[in-house]
C-alpha cells in the first residue's frame, strides 16, 4: 500500500526564483539592464531585493560586452596627506545632465598595499594593473590588479626584479615593463626589461638593449605602433614585440615629450614646456600645438591625461588654497581631438570643471580609462 501523508506533513511549496523584470524572459531582462549607464547602478540596486546583487554580478558585465554597452571609465590615482600611498577615485559621469557639477571623483577601495611609490601602470580590458613600486625606498616586485567592474583588488605573480619607476605598455596580450631598476649584478640585468603573458600569468625575461641605454627611472611610457616606448630624462628606448627588437626614439619625439601622455588615433598628446597641448605623429615625425582649446590654463606640473573612448581627458591640480584655507581643487577637462586637414590638430572641449577638493600638497598620480 502507498504510504499517505498527513495535511500536517506536507512538504513546502518551492518558490521558483523571483524574475528581474516581470513579464520578461530572464535573458531579455537581463539584455535591457547591461545598457542601463553604470552610473545609474547604485540607484538600480535600490530598486528591489532581485537587483540588489545586480551590479557585482559577472553576469551583467558579460552581457554588457555581448550588446556593446560598455563605457569607458575614468580612474584617478591621488596623494593625499597624511597617507603615503595612493588613494583610488571614479569619475562619477551622470548621463542625464551635462553640467559640470554631474561629474565628479568618488572614492572606490584603495589598493591594499597603498605605499607603493613610483609604479607604472597598464590598463587591459576592465583591469588597471599596478606595476611594481618603492616601499620605503626600498623596489618592489609586486603586482597588484584593479578590477574596475566590481571595485576589487587581487594580487598576480610578481615580477622577477624589483622596480621603481619603470615604463610599461600593452601588446596583444602582454605586458612589457622597461627599466625601473639598477644593472648591477646578473639577475637585474637579464631582467631589465621582463614580459607578462596575461593569459598564462607567467613573467618572462626580454633580451635588453645594451648597457649604455639602460637608463633607471623611466618619467613616461605609451604604446604606439605596436612597439613601446619608454622615455628616461637623458634619453629613452623603444621595444618592438614582433620583431624583438630595441631601437632609440626619433630624437624630436624625445626633445618635445614632457610628463604623462597618452595615444589617440596614433597621435601622442602631451604638454610642452610652454604647458601647451602638442600632438605627435610618428609617421610625420612632427609636434603639432593642438588648436582650440587655448581657454585651459597651461599645464606646467601636476598634469596627466588619458585615452577616455577616444576623448582626451585632462586633469590637473588647480591652485592651492591661501590664507585660511587648506585645499586644493582637482580639475578635469575632455576634449574632442582630431585632425582639421594635413597639417593641423584641433580639439574641442566638451566639458570642464572641477572634480575633486582635496587638501593642499596632494599630487596626482596618474588617471587611467578603464572598459566595463
Amino acid at each position: 500500500m502507498a504510504a499517505t501523508t498527513s495535511s500536517g506533513d506536507e512538504p513546502p511549496e518551492t518558490k521558483s526564483p523571483a524574475q528581474l523584470i516581470p513579464l520578461l524572459s530572464e535573458d531579455v531582462a537581463l539584455s535591457c539592464l547591461a545598457r542601463v549607464p553604470r552610473c545609474h547602478y547604485p540607484i538600480l540596486s535600490l530598486v528591489s531585493k532581485t537587483f540588489r546583487s545586480l551590479p557585482t554580478s559577472p553576469l551583467l558585465y558579460a552581457t554588457r560586452a555581448l550588446v556593446g554597452a560598455t563605457e569607458n571609465i575614468l580612474y584617478v590615482a591621488i596623494r593625499i596627506p597624511p597617507e603615503s600611498g595612493a588613494c583610488w577615485f571614479t569619475l562619477l559621469h551622470r548621463t542625464l545632465s551635462n553640467s559640470t557639477n554631474s561629474k565628479m571623483l568618488v572614492p572606490i577601495p584603495s589598493c591594499p598595499s597603498p605605499s607603493l611609490v613610483g609604479s607604472a601602470y597598464v590598463v587591459v580590458d576592465s583591469e588597471i594593473y599596478v606595476i611594481g613600486g618603492s616601499i620605503r625606498d626600498v623596489p618592489s616586485s609586486s603586482v597588484w590588479v584593479l578590477d574596475c567592474r566590481f571595485h576589487t583588488w587581487r594580487r598576480v605573480s610578481n615580477m622577477r626584479v624589483g622596480r621603481e619607476f619603470a615604463a610599461a605598455g600593452v601588446i596583444d596580450g602582454k605586458i612589457y615593463v622597461i627599466g625601473g631598476c639598477v644593472v648591477d649584478n646578473w639577475a637585474r640585468s637579464i631582467n631589465w626589461a621582463e614580459m607578462f603573458d596575461i593569459k598564462t600569468q607567467t613573467w618572462e625575461p626580454v633580451a635588453s638593449p645594451g648597457m649604455e641605454v639602460r637608463e633607471k627611472w623611466m618619467h613616461a611610457s605609451a604604446v604606439m605602433e605596436g612597439k613601446v616606448y619608454a622615455m628616461a630624462d637623458r634619453n629613452g628606448v623603444v621595444y618592438e614585440p614582433k620583431e624583438k627588437k630595441w631601437e632609440m626614439p626619433e630624437k624630436r619625439l624625445d626633445l618635445g615629450w614632457r610628463g604623462r601622455a597618452c595615444v589617440i588615433e596614433n597621435i601622442l598628446y602631451c604638454y610642452d614646456y610652454l604647458g601647451k597641448i602638442r600632438g605627435y605623429d610618428p609617421k610625420e615625425r612632427i609636434w603639432r600645438e593642438l588648436k582650440g582649446v587655448e581657454s585651459l590654463p597651461k599645464f606646467l606640473c601636476g598634469a596627466t591625461m588619458a585615452n577616455r573612448g577616444g576623448k582626451l581627458t585632462v586633469l590637473w591640480e588647480g591652485k592651492a588654497g591661501s590664507g585660511g584655507s587648506r585645499r586644493m581643487e582637482i580639475w578635469c577637462a575632455e576634449i574632442d581631438v582630431g585632425r582639421r586637414g594635413e597639417r593641423e590638430i584641433w580639439g574641442k572641449i566638451e566639458w570642464s570643471g572641477t572634480v575633486l577638493t582635496v587638501p593642499n600638497e596632494s599630487a596626482i598620480v596618474n588617471c587611467l580609462a578603464a572598459t566595463v
